[in-house]
């Protein structure tokens, strides 16, 4: 592992035997996967197999029809739910599409979860911690800005911002560079790795991008028929094996290989 963490470290994340299923159709499988501190982790797969489905276990969107999520030690599955708003509060979380609201500007997207969670800060100290967080991502002249009048990739930006406002232990990426030009899916790159180096988080990205899946990575996971096939760094993912692996990070995955949706 390259990161800052390492596999002597307890996981701060574990997903055991995980299944999930929607209207009859199985998109988790027995998921077994641990994520260590200060790594940043990239589940690989195709469209609909799942990797968002993931994310939203270890966030506690869904819950497991089998199996047990913990994080931080806490299995989400015994926690009411003040326990778990308070783990809520220690992972951020940065939309696909970004999911900013388009009648606010950046700075007051970037500063609702302060005013949600935060309501004892002084105006003043808002600011202070927005401002902060948008030059970490290299908008600190776009707060003004409504969504509507900036780019998709700043728009990934201001919602990474969003994303570290409260200082997470944790970041989920949900393909942050899904729908950007080469040269800002790179910028987006640049960015998760310096948020790691930075902030020293916990990061899970799902991308379906090798490129970015091989720059940003400390270890790659493949999720695929709605379990993990492979885990390893950047590296042995290269090297590895295994066909399907082979046949999907060198972009010839279509055809025989089938994968379940979700």
């Amino acid at each position: 592992m390259t990161g800052n963490g390492s596999k002597t470290d307890r996981p701060v994340v574990e997903l055991e035997g995980v299944y999930k299923s929607f209207q009859g159709a199985q998109v988790l499988r027995g998921v077994d996967l641990e994520i260590f501190p200060r790594e940043t982790l990239v589940i690989i797969g195709r469209s609909g197999s799942g990797k968002s489905v993931t994310l939203k276990h270890i966030v506690g969107l869904l819950a497991p029809d089998q199996g047990r999520v913990r994080v931080f030690g806490e299995d989400l599955s015994g926690v009411d739910y003040q326990e778990l708003l308070a783990i809520r509060l220690k992972i951020g979380y940065l939309f696909q599409s970004g999911a900013l609201l388009n009648w606010m500007t950046i700075e007051d997207n970037v500063a609702l979860p302060l005013r949600e969670h935060r309501r004892k800060l002084s105006v003043r100290e808002v600011e202070k911690r927005v401002r902060e967080k948008l030059e970490l991502v290299e908008l600190g002249g776009a707060g003004k800005k409504h969504p509507g009048e900036i780019s998709g990739g700043m728009k990934k930006r201001a919602g990474l911002a969003r994303a570290i406002i409260l200082d997470p232990e944790i970041i989920l990426y949900d393909e942050p560079t899904a729908g950007l030009d080469p040269v800002m899916a790179s910028t987006i790159n640049d960015l998760v790795i310096h948020t790691r180096e930075v902030l020293r988080v916990t990061q899970v990205v799902v991308t379906h991008d090798m490129e970015s899946a091989f720059r940003i990575a400390d270890r790659i996971a493949m999720l695929f028929e709605g379990r993990i096939i492979a885990t390893g760094s950047p590296q042995e993912i290269k090297t590895s094996k295994d066909p399907i692996v082979q046949q999907f990070i060198t972009g010839s995955s279509r055809g025989p290989i089938t994968d379940g949706g979700g």
